[in-house]
Parts: C-alpha cells; sequence; structure tokens
C-alpha cells in the first residue's frame, strides 16, 4: 500500500477530513478493493447494516425541452413525435393508477418553453388533495431556476409558493458537473453550477430538503469531479440540508455524446466508495440501481451506499438513454435484494424516517 493510501486510511480512522489532493489520489489509486473497505467502514459508522429504500413512484409530466443537454436522450423538440406533455388532470390520473401505499411522488420534467409557472403549482396543489401523506419530492434546482425566468419571481419566492402548494423536498438533479467549462460544452442554456447551488441554499433556508447528485463519465476530469463533490460538501457545511448524494453514470445511448463509452463497473464502484469518503457531512449515499443495474449497485454496498432508492414504478429519462434495467420494481423484490446482498432492509420515508425494519 501506497504512503499516500496509508495516510488517508489513518485520516478516515480518525475522523479527520479529507483534502481535494487526497480526493484525487483515491480516484487514481489502483487498490480499489482498499478503498471500499474504507468506504464500507464510513458507511457502517452511519448506518450499521441498514439499507434503506423507498415505495415511491416517478411522475415526468413532460419532456419537451428548451434545454436539449447533450447528455440527455429524454428531452425532446415540441413537434417530434414523442414529445408529450400531461395536463394537471393527466398528471394526477397517472398517480392514481399508480399502486397503492406508495409513500412519495417523484416529480421531475424538462424545460417546457410554453407552461406557464402557475401549472406546475397546480399540479403541486391538485397531488397533494389528491394523496394526503404522500411526500411530493419535486423539481430539480435546474427546474426552479427556469421557474423564476418565467415568473419574474425570485429563486425565493418560487420556492415558498411551491412549499404553500406542498412541495415537501427536492430531488437532487441538474448538478451533472459543477463546472462551468463542462456545462459550457453539455448543457449551457440551462442554470449555471452557482445557480444550482444557491437554489438549494434558498430551498434549504425554506427548511426544504434536498439530496445532490453527479453525472460522471462523459467529458469531465477527475479533478472536476472531485471539485464537484467539495462545493456540495462546501455548502452542506452551511446548510446541513442535503439528506443523500447520489451519483449518476452516464449513459450515452441515444444522446448526442453517444460515442462516449459507458463507465466500467470499477468506475462505478470507485465513484461510490470516493463519494463516501469526501462527503462525511452527509449521512447517505445512494446507489440508485436503474443507472447502475442491480448487480452493481448490490455491490455498491460493500463500497459506501446504504441506500437503493426506491421501487420507482417507470422511469423514462435514463431509459430513453438505452439503460436495460426494469422501469421499475416490486417492494418485495427490492426487499429481497438487499438480504441477498447481506444487509437489513429498513423502508423509509422520503426523509429518512424508519416506516419499518424487515
Amino acid at each position: 500500500m501506497k504512503n499516500s493510501l496509508r495516510d488517508i486510511k489513518e485520516k478516515i480512522d480518525n475522523h479527520i477530513r479529507l483534502t481535494r489532493e487526497d480526493a484525487i489520489e483515491l480516484f487514481h489509486h489502483r487498490d480499489l478493493l482498499e478503498i471500499g473497505r474504507m468506504a464500507n467502514q464510513v458507511k457502517q459508522e452511519k448506518s450499521g447494516q441498514d439499507v434503506f429504500f423507498n415505495f415511491n413512484l416517478h411522475l415526468n409530466l413532460t419532456n419537451v425541452c428548451v434545454s436539449r443537454c447533450k447528455f440527455c436522450a429524454f428531452g425532446k423538440d415540441p413537434n417530434h413525435p414523442e414529445a408529450y406533455t400531461m395536463s394537471v388532470e393527466e398528471a394526477v390520473e397517472y398517480a392514481k393508477h399508480g399502486p397503492s401505499g406508495i409513500t412519495e411522488l417523484h416529480i421531475v420534467s424538462a424545460l417546457h418553453p410554453e407552461l406557464p409557472f402557475s401549472y406546475y403549482v397546480e399540479v403541486i396543489d391538485r397531488l397533494r388533495h389528491a394523496f394526503p401523506g404522500v411526500y411530493l419530492q419535486a423539481f430539480t434546482a435546474v427546474e426552479i431556476e427556469y421557474f423564476s425566468r418565467i415568473s419574474g419571481l425570485s429563486i425565493y419566492q418560487v420556492l415558498k409558493t411551491l412549499k404553500e402548494a406542498g412541495l415537501n423536498s427536492m430531488p437532487g438533479g441538474g448538478a451533472e458537473i459543477l463546472s462551468e467549462r463542462v456545462r459550457g460544452i453539455t448543457c449551457a442554456k440551462k442554470a449555471t453550477s452557482q445557480q444550482w447551488l444557491e437554489v438549494m441554499r434558498t430551498a434549504h433556508s425554506l427548511d426544504i430538503k434536498t439530496n445532490a447528485t453527479m453525472l460522471y463519465g462523459h467529458i469531465e476530469t477527475i479533478e472536476e469531479r472531485v471539485d464537484h463533490l467539495l462545493q456540495l460538501r462546501e455548502l452542506q457545511d452551511e446548510t446541513n440540508g442535503f439528506q443523500a448524494f447520489i451519483p449518476l453514470a452516464f449513459h450515452p445511448e441515444n444522446t448526442a455524446m453517444s460515442d462516449i463509452k459507458r463507465t466500467s463497473a470499477l468506475d462505478d464502484l470507485r465513484v461510490q466508495s470516493v463519494s463516501r469518503l469526501v462527503l462525511d457531512n452527509f449521512d447517505h449515499i445512494k446507489a440508485f440501481w436503474i443507472m447502475l443495474g442491480i448487480p452493481i449497485a448490490q455491490l455498491a454496498l460493500k463500497f459506501g451506499a446504504d441506500d437503493l432508492d426506491g421501487t420507482v414504478v417507470e422511469e423514462r429519462i435514463t431509459h430513453a438513454a438505452g439503460a436495460t434495467t426494469d422501469v421499475g420494481i416490486a417492494k418485495e423484490d427490492i426487499i429481497a435484494l438487499i438480504r441477498e446482498a447481506g444487509y437489513v432492509p429498513v423502508e423509509r420515508d422520503t426523509v429518512y424516517n424508519v416506516i419499518r425494519r424487515y
């Protein structure tokens, strides 16, 4: 073992925060198993043998998008034959036809050129009344910034209005890589890194809990991955409003970046581990089975992850980019997968209150 990795292990053992140089070393060091062991040690300290999941339904209101990010296969132009936009009534009906007993509606959409902000407020309000007690986790920071643009309201006013309508928390999408170099090439028409962070800062100030993500495996450098993690860690120090971090492996098929090779299982496990070691102030790291595939997601539980996300029911965004996993999974199956990996399945609500330990 190199001295540098031994030094990092000593820091982990003594709960000393890792530096940028430490994180870069972890991404380059060949001993992935040792890095995984360190990440698993941190995971055990934070959540023991528990692995979390929730019973959720994904709801994508529209795929019509003005941003048309190069890494996205979900967004469509308005005249595309596969373009769709749900009415408020259709959104409510879609949710009603989901499985009974869900505890979360996960609502993420595209940046539609014509829908007014009032549409999104009405969707939240109607869903709140149709599903009392179901957690509404809705709209990425990118969407919130876009709502501010189209409405003329401040970020604070947009979030306050949505919270009053029934918004409970926010997903972590749209972060991609918090680098203006990367965003300028891949997603120049949507929120900047600083705007994404400012939306999250404002949400946390309103006691709206959020997640955070990183889309990796495209044109970003190792240093940009690390800087992304450090920016999240810094904001978490300030607000303590992030609940979980979700590394998202880039799926190139059907995107404008389809020439890029899909990340390897080794890279996926390394990102899980380094994330767990660097983000010392995050309670949870998710292995999103939709992106990773179930076998790698199970392995990730040995590399620092303690959450498999949820049942999802019908995921569209990653599958548009060629994901070959199921679009959803039954609750009993996710329980079995966690047990098979040697952990205790814990059903949670959106804010990690324990519903049942299996």
